[in-house]
């Protein structure tokens, strides 16, 4: 199963920006880091959303469960990063009550 209406997906500069790509976060700073080695940085948040599109979006969900807000969908896939070189992420994705479309939750190296 695709993730539903993957068209429509909504990436969040600022979770980005102020908590992925931030190496100074408390809790976003291991990953920012990890990040960073691969080529992603905040100057570049752009393109580590491109790329989420490219490589993770289209990409089959491994698992589906229901929230109280809503429903939720991982997604396990490498992404060709700017160093030239493939990390396997997982990406958290929601669908909340009364919406139709997917707004990233998170994302995690795998």
């Amino acid at each position: 199963m695709k993730l539903p209406n993957r068209g429509l997906a909504l990436i969040a500069r600022d979770k980005l920006t102020d908590y992925v790509l931030n190496v100074a976060h408390r809790r976003g700073g291991p990953k920012a880091r990890l990040r960073a080695r691969f080529g992603y940085h905040a100057g570049n948040a752009e393109q580590s959303a491109a790329d989420i599109r490219t490589y993770h979006v289209g990409s089959e969900v491994e698992m589906e469960y229901t929230i109280p807000y809503g429903v939720r969908y991982e997604i396990r896939a490498p992404l060709r990063t700017p160093s030239g070189r493939n990390l396997t992420i997982r990406t958290i994705w929601q669908i909340d009550e009364g919406t139709d479309f997917p707004r990233r939750i998170t994302l995690f190296p795998d």
